[in-house]
């Protein structure tokens, strides 16, 4: 697969009927010709990375995709049940433990709610400690 390379700086972001629109600024010595050849229209995938001021990359960590997987692995529900979370080693009971610890209704608020960041991380933290620590 070719891919069109190119840094931008992100301009704006509204929504529409039919979805979001980000709006973006190339530099006119980035901007590669093939873009500029395409029609109005014309589909993309599109890979996006953040640079911070240093020029590294800004990793991102999807803690729902986390938090789906931890609910389903036997070993945190494990976990869950000696720290007293949950009395069951099952998915349920570790969802609602999660969203119980976490203060939320949905795993979806794992990504834009400060507070629940902080309490996954803290929880995940405390999880991965009792792994180095306890026999499984």
């Amino acid at each position: 697969m070719n891919a069109l390379q190119f840094e931008a700086v992100k301009v704006s972001l509204k929504q529409d009927r039919t979805g979001f629109v980000l709006t973006l600024s190339i530099h006119p010595d980035e901007i590669p010709e093939e873009l500029l050849r395409d029609f109005v229209g014309s589909r993309y995938g599109v890979a996006m990375v953040r640079i911070q001021d240093d020029e590294t990359t800004t990793p991102y960590d999807n803690r729902v995709k986390h938090a789906g997987i931890l609910c389903r692995t036997r070993e945190f529900q494990v976990w869950l049940c000696e720290e007293g979370h949950a009395q069951h080693k099952n998915e349920q009971e570790a969802i609602d433990a999660v969203y119980t610890l976490c203060g939320i209704a949905s795993r979806t608020e794992l990504n834009g709610n400060a507070e629940a960041k902080l309490k996954f991380d803290t929880m995940v933290e405390e999880y991965e400690h009792w792994k180095k620590t306890d026999a499984f």
